[in-house]
């Protein structure tokens, strides 16, 4: 009886070891950027990013399928290159950075819809709330720079509405809307490098 819940055991390991995710791919921050877009008074629009922020992914596959991807940004790195505007952002109207210094980002599945085009769907956290979120990733390709090192890279974007994390800040205008649109665009540029 050992034996056979021994051998059980074994099968059970190796089976998750040969699906496991062993290669990773390490963020090269000098040539990726993690960004927003929303719209400002109806009528034009605001870009900001993120300066401080991780990007861990493991895969396998050449074409990315199988790909865990974890982010991570520091919520006071957010930058609209405006000073009032970015205390603003991390304080309790949006952001709370002293509370909520975190949010996040965990995929659950990827999924090719033809070309080098995808849904990549995940959980996203912000102040602690958490919403599945799809969003459309291009993979640009994988390719060896001049110092041997091999790169991927990707194009993602999407849009959230930031009512559903409590970025409830909200003054109407005159014309009709917001000050702040509440939906907001996502716009990432990555490119890893995979490790040695």
């Amino acid at each position: 009886m050992k034996n056979i819940l021994s051998i059980a055991l074994l099968l059970v390991v190796s089976a998750f070891t040969a699906t496991a995710q062993n290669t990773v791919w390490n963020l090269d921050p000098s040539h990726s950027m993690l960004g927003f877009k929303v719209k400002h008074l109806v009528i034009s629009s605001v870009t900001g990013k993120f300066t401080e922020y991780s990007v861990s992914v493991k895969s396998d596959k050449p074409d990315f399928t199988d790909a865990q991807i974890t982010v991570v940004a520091k919520t006071k790195s957010i930058f609209t290159d405006n000073n009032d505007r970015d205390n603003h952002l991390r304080s309790d109207d949006f952001f709370n950075s002293e509370k909520f210094p975190e949010m996040t980002f965990k995929s659950k599945s990827i999924k090719k819809t033809g070309g080098n085009k995808y849904k990549v769907t995940g959980d996203l956290t912000i102040r602690n709330v958490t919403k599945t979120v799809t969003l459309d990733m291009e993979f640009g390709g994988i390719v060896k720079d001049p110092w041997g090192n091999t790169k991927a890279g990707f194009s993602i974007s999407g849009e959230i509405n930031r009512f559903d994390y409590n970025l409830a800040w909200n003054k109407a205008i005159e014309a009709g809307g917001l000050v702040v649109d509440k939906m907001v665009k996502i716009e990432c540029d990555v490119e890893l490098a995979k490790a040695k």
